[in-house]
């Protein structure tokens, strides 16, 4: 895996906010923020994409994300939030390194701002069996 920004932070070369830390993951305030709050929540292990997680770093993020949002929530007054984490470039990731943002949403509209264009699921059945085939 190449070196990300993120990287660089777990190594100390480049400092951060730290929220939170143990041993497979760190959380800090993003330095580009979509509103006052937004969390970045990485896991230490450098895996590009959630698919090429250990179980051990996927499980710690799991319980990690959870505290940073109660953390975010109880710090900031916001009563929203969005968790966003993206896998890819198609997928609008622009740092290749695992993480997951947690953005508090607003009344004032600042967060992150969602257009969701459903589509219709066609061949269900054996869509779910060929995916539940390959978990």
């Amino acid at each position: 895996m190449a070196d990300t920004i993120f990287t660089k932070i777990l190594r100390g070369e480049i400092p951060c906010h730290p929220v939170y830390e143990d041993e497979h993951v760190l959380a800090f305030l993003d330095v580009g923020p979509l509103s006052r709050g937004h969390t970045l929540v990485i896991p230490k292990q450098p895996a590009e994409t959630l698919d090429k997680l250990t179980d051990e770093s996927a499980a710690a993020l799991g319980r990690a994300l959870p505290r940073v949002a109660r953390g975010v929530l109880a710090a900031t007054g916001a009563k929203s939030y969005n968790v966003l984490q993206n896998n890819g470039a198609a997928a609008h990731q622009a740092v290749l390194h695992v993480h997951f943002h947690v953005i508090p949403k607003y009344d004032d509209g600042s967060g992150l701002g969602i257009e969701w264009k459903p589509g219709k699921l066609e061949g269900g059945a054996e869509l779910a069996k060929a995916i539940a085939a390959k978990v």
